[in-house]
Parts: C-alpha cells; sequence; structure tokens
C-alpha cells in the first residue's frame, strides 16, 4: 500500500467541523469534532479512492498504467 499526502482542510460551522480534501473533489465531510471529522475525512476519501479505480477498471482494459509523482506549490 503507497502512503500518498493530501491536504485536508477543517472549518468550524456551528456545532459542526466540516472537512475536505483540497485535491480530490468530492471528499467532503462532517463531524461533531476535529477527530470525528478526521476519522470520517479518511473513511471518505479511501471510499472514493476505491470507487474511481473500480470505475476506472471497467473503462481501462489494456490501458497502461504507472505511478506519476510530481511537485507543486504549497
Amino acid at each position: 500500500m503507497n502512503k500518498r499526502e493530501f491536504t485536508a482542510v477543517y472549518q468550524k460551522k456551528g456545532r459542526w467541523v466540516v472537512a475536505w480534501i483540497e485535491e480530490i473533489p468530492g471528499v467532503n465531510t462532517q463531524g461533531r469534532t476535529f477527530k470525528e471529522a478526521k476519522e470520517n475525512l479518511i473513511d471518505a476519501l479511501r471510499l472514493i479512492v476505491e470507487l474511481n479505480r473500480s470505475l476506472a477498471a471497467g473503462k481501462s482494459a489494456g490501458a497502461r498504467r504507472e505511478s506519476l509523482q510530481v511537485a507543486l506549490p504549497a
């Protein structure tokens, strides 16, 4: 399993902590506490990556796959 680094953003909205991953649209969640929001965000990220891979697998038979590393400004 490869480890990757993403930018998690947390924002307090009333009684909730809203959280999302900057680099991947659709990875967002909320929790009552920062800890709960972080745990939910990790779950959401894993689910989105798993779903995207599953969807791509059906469309990419015979396609070439490779790891790509790119340096981006912070």
